[in-house]
């Protein structure tokens, strides 16, 4: 596997700022809602979060699951439930908003009926969270009935907390994506990378790629094969990325491979799940 020279750590000033802002908005939330990518159900997730969130009503939804193998969701699903974590498979941008308004209301059930014995009709505040680019906003939008959270297919478009009053009883705080302050496992952070989580502007597109594709050729490897028109998927480095510039036609004038096109593509394609429904992380293998 191709190594990535230089060490990933992106921590910008607006995350720290955030993070004091949610341990600041905790103790008036009823629930947390947190999102993680079913690619990465293990990269994904905050090790902070549980730091101080500890005592909340806690709900994980595995969102993108269109593009995760339906088999590997399947085993984190259930090896969640065995930690005791409420974990559910979604889509945020195809949900029907009364299946997610009734998982909150089961979560939440125990807190509601407490306040309706003192005469209390409640309003339940949930916060969602979770790391950059994970469609929290998304989701937000979606059982809102419009778009009020902006959005996009890029780290850091949510700025700021936002309340959001989605029912008469229900209310959810928006939060900017948060990682946390060192990436000490590289490897995490490379998958991070890839589903672009953490800038593409920060980090050395071009290794990047080749990891991506050497990645994808252990796991995938008769679709890169078919999508990318090469036949050894054992090359490795730039043998392996000059294979796919001749495989999809990306040459310069006088043959040059043009490697900018290929970084681009390649890495636009696998976050699009042109190359189908893969998840890079098993439980089995992470829990070893």
């Amino acid at each position: 596997m191709s190594e990535i020279p230089k060490k990933i750590n992106w921590y910008p000033g607006h995350m720290a700022k955030t993070r004091r802002q949610l341990q600041d908005q905790i103790r008036r939330i009823d629930l947390i809602i947190e999102i993680c990518d079913a690619r990465l159900p293990y990269s994904s997730r905050n090790p902070e979060l549980d730091s101080f969130t500890a005592g909340k009503q806690h709900m994980l939804f595995l969102n993108k699951s269109d593009l995760a193998d339906p088999a590997a969701s399947a085993k984190w699903i259930q090896a969640f439930r065995k930690e005791g974590i409420e974990a559910h498979l979604i889509t945020a941008s195809r949900l029907k908003s009364k299946e997610i308004n009734g998982l909150i209301d089961r979560a939440t059930e125990e807190i509601v009926e407490k306040a309706l014995k003192k005469g209390i009709r409640k309003t339940v505040k949930a916060m969602i969270v979770g790391i950059p680019n994970v469609g929290k906003s998304t989701l937000i939008n979606h059982l809102y009935g419009r778009n009020i959270s902006q959005t996009g297919d890029k780290p850091g478009v949510t700025r700021s907390n936002q309340w959001v009053k989605v029912t008469p009883y229900l209310e959810l705080l928006d939060t900017p994506g948060l990682l946390w302050p060192r990436l000490e496992d590289q490897a995490a952070a490379k998958r991070l990378c890839y589903i672009g989580s953490i800038r593409d502007d920060v980090i050395d597109l071009y290794d990047l790629t080749i990891s991506l594709l050497e990645d994808l050729c252990l796991i995938v490897s008769d679709r890169v094969q078919e999508r990318f028109h090469i036949q050894d998927t054992n090359l490795k480095g730039v043998e392996l990325l000059d294979a796919v510039c001749r495989g999809r036609g990306w040459l310069l004038k006088g043959n040059q491979y043009d490697y900018d096109r290929c970084c681009s593509v390649v890495m636009d394609e696998f976050r699009g799940g042109k190359l189908g429904r893969i998840t890079m992380e098993w439980p089995e293998v992470q829990n070893d």
